[in-house]
């Protein structure tokens, strides 16, 4: 079913939770790991979803097609995302660096990590970019999105992106050329 069905189907008299269902069929795991790559933990990243699609079911009735439903959806979830990572800012942890390192902890602890020693060294990397950095880095680089959508999601301009995701790159190879000659020295 496209988006113009489905979201058809939610307005009809009985449809809505088929077309809920739906929704959470064709987007879930592509919001599970947007949600995923900001906030690192699996526990997290199940939580925000929850309240991401919560978000959806309260405000599609207002859905007016204005955006792609996709990219509308992208957005609550990235709010989301944000909204706890700020949250955690508020708490005991404070500053940007401070939440790094949590983040970097949880990377290495995280069970459902299942990469190797380069995959874990590129994701330490992206997780010291800055929060806006990162999500675009994120959204481009793992999910192969087009500028216009992220432009949407994220209401800034596209150059703007071009050039925070070529900053975003840099610093990751720099981070990348830091951590190889580390590692040559630890030998």
């Amino acid at each position: 079913m496209s988006d113009e069905e489905i979201i058809e189907l939610f307005h009809s008299e009985r449809g809505e939770d088929q077309a809920f269902r739906m929704l959470i069929k064709e987007y879930g795991e592509r919001l599970y790991w947007h949600i995923r790559k900001i906030v690192i933990s699996h526990e997290d990243s199940n939580d925000i979803l929850q309240n991401v699609f919560v978000k959806i079911w309260k405000g599609i009735e207002e859905f007016r097609y204005e955006a792609k439903l996709f990219t509308w959806m992208y957005k609550v979830a990235t709010n989301e995302a944000i909204n706890f990572l700020n949250e955690k800012r508020r708490k005991p942890y404070g500053n940007s660096e401070e939440i790094t390192v949590m983040l970097e902890n949880r990377l290495e602890s995280d069970p459902y990590f299942d990469g190797d020693d380069i995959q874990r060294e590129l994701q330490k990397a992206v997780l010291r970019l800055s929060e806006r950095q990162r999500m675009i880095f994120n959204m481009k680089y793992y999910d192969d999105m087009k500028y216009e959508d992220m432009a949407e999601i994220l209401n800034v301009a596209v150059g703007t992106l071009k050039a925070t995701y070529h900053m975003a790159v840099k610093k990751i190879e720099e981070s990348l050329k830091i951590s190889d000659t580390l590692q040559e020295f630890e030998y």
